[in-house]
């Protein structure tokens, strides 16, 4: 379960870094980016391997459809089918809107459904800035439904800075949040740093608990296309 929440506020921050002025998400099609997953200790459990298929739209209104798959520690296909997932971003007034609905896949309606807030994002980001908090509630069902609540809070961009990982060296925008998940009267709370990249998105992302203790990082390992 735990497993789960971190996988969707991952991907739900991953996708909100875009923007109009300073698109946080890779737009070029044929792009491939590979991630590793890594656990405390720096060693990699899995890796996940994006492919941008399309993109179509203006600056007002972008659909960007990509390819994921998991892979194993040892660069494997967990499943060898690629699942499709197209995303839809809309400026208004120059303020990012993410539909939470949409992280809901056709693939995974049957065991996950998502409501609540739309993400918002100012289309450009600056040291200092904070992002509006957001509120969502996440329904797995495994068997029996289990609901899971979902707050994203103190979300701020510190500082503009460049970091090295094994895709190579990137300047990137570094956002703080703090999230918190209550699921069978249980809160899970963790500290997010992001390093956010220009046409990349994501480059390197750290969890830590409540104790300030990491536990998980993901960061960017290749780039092709």
């Amino acid at each position: 379960m735990k497993k789960v929440v971190s996988s969707v506020i991952l991907v739900v921050m991953t996708m909100a870094s875009i923007s109009a002025q300073n698109i946080f998400f890779p737009t070029k099609e044929g792009l491939t980016l590979v991630y590793a997953n890594l656990d405390a200790k720096g060693k990699a459990d899995s890796y996940v391997r994006r492919t941008i298929r399309k993109v179509e739209g203006s600056d007002n209104n972008l659909s960007i459809s990509y390819i994921t798959q998991t892979l194993d520690k040892n660069h494997k296909p967990v499943d060898d089918n690629l699942v499709e997932v197209p995303y839809t971003a809309t400026i208004s007034n120059g303020v990012l809107e993410l539909d939470m609905k949409s992280f809901a896949t056709s693939r995974t309606k049957k065991f996950i459904e998502i409501e609540g807030d739309k993400i918002r994002i100012p289309s450009t980001l600056a040291p200092g800035d904070k992002l509006d908090d957001a509120k969502f509630i996440l329904t797995v069902n495994m068997g029996f439904k289990i609901k899971v609540d979902v707050s994203l809070t103190e979300q701020e961009c510190l500082v503009i800075e460049e970091v090295t990982v094994p895709a190579g060296t990137f300047k990137c925008y570094k956002v703080t949040q703090t999230s918190t998940a209550a699921v069978m009267r249980k809160t899970i709370t963790n500290k997010i740093v992001t390093w956010y990249a220009p046409g990349i998105g994501s480059v390197k992302s750290e969890t830590y608990n409540e104790k300030g203790k990491l536990q998980t990082t993901v960061e960017l390992q290749s780039q092709e296309g």
